[in-house]
């Protein structure tokens, strides 16, 4: 990822959200309590899940899983933003662009397919809860977080390796307020057409395999959860999956909506608005879905903080 010879620019330039210098610092400090409060979140949902023994369970494990994934998606756009917000020069390197650029769509591709694994979790655990304890072992859970890594690595190294193809001649400004791969094409003076083309099949071929994976697996509990003649019980099953259902409406919303749709729709303040909800805020909703919607995530953190409190007192 290094600078060629045939591009003439060491780093690049990031336009970011807004000119205007009060604007800026609104948004640096509410970007700031969003960052603080997505660290805190899903710090804290991770903590809880390792310190409970009562959430060692598969469900909790992909949990803690999304956490990691959400606070390093966040980690790896926002500090950026932060700093050019603060500061009049807004650079970033040529090797810092694309090493955002990667880890942004590894993370990305990631979570889609834990969403997916998460999904095929609650299947199992509705449409077929007596195979659960066997079927989702240790060890299929462990095959699938890997999996997703893997998955989501091999996607963003096709992605960078097809972007580092690129030539950049003179011109270094990128009217986005990260490395994003709509705004780093346009920026190319080469011709761009087949690149578009196969990063476009590749990301589609991610969200289509992942959302099959979660409209089948809800399909299935929708048509379990229908047979189910108590209204309470119907009630009851269903919002064992509704914080994942509701987590996978809003992340897949704003990726189909940013990144699946014709260049021809293309609008930079329309795009950078769900760049920012998707990068900045999505991350920050999750610990609050999983942890308001669930008595279980509730009631682990009132066990951990009696503990906590009762090994002060034995002090």
């Amino acid at each position: 990822m290094g600078r060629r010879n045939n591009t003439n620019v060491s780093d690049f330039v990031l336009i970011g959200l807004t000119g205007s210098e009060e604007i800026r610092l609104v948004l640096f400090t509410l970007f700031l309590l969003i960052y603080l409060a997505t660290v805190l979140g899903n710090a804290g949902m991770i903590l809880i899940i390792h310190l409970d023994l009562q959430l060692h369970t598969p469900m909790y494990f992909y949990l803690s899983h999304l956490s990691f994934l959400d606070l390093s998606y966040s980690t790896v756009i926002t500090p950026k933003t932060l700093e050019n917000l603060l500061t009049s020069t807004k650079y970033i390197s040529f090797v810092g662009c694309f090493t955002q650029m990667y880890f942004f769509v590894f993370l990305g591709a990631t979570e889609c397919f834990l969403l997916s694994s998460m999904a095929y979790d609650r299947y199992l655990a509705i449409c077929n809860p007596l195979q659960y304890p066997v079927v989702m072992s240790t060890t299929l859970c462990r095959s699938l977080i890997t999996a997703s890594y893997v998955i989501g690595f091999s996607v963003s190294f096709a992605n960078v390796l097809c972007m580092n193809t690129l030539h950049f001649c003179d011109c270094n400004i990128i009217h986005h307020f990260f490395c994003d791969t709509t705004p780093i094409l346009a920026l190319s003076c080469s011709d761009t057409h087949d690149i578009k083309i196969m990063i476009f099949v590749v990301a589609g071929s991610t969200l289509k395999v992942s959302l099959i994976t979660i409209s089948v697996s809800y399909a299935s509990i929708v048509s379990t959860i229908s047979k189910i003649n108590s209204t309470s019980g119907r009630r009851k099953t269903f919002s064992t999956c509704a914080s994942h259902l509701l987590g996978v409406s809003i992340f897949y919303g704003t990726m189909i909506f940013t990144y699946l749709k014709p260049s021809k729709s293309y609008s930079l303040g329309k795009d950078q608005v769900a760049s920012v909800f998707h990068t900045i805020v999505i991350p920050t909703l999750n610990p609050l879905i999983y942890s308001l919607r669930n008595k279980e995530v509730k009631n682990a953190l009132i066990r951990v903080m009696q503990k906590r409190d009762s090994t002060r007192h034995l002090r």
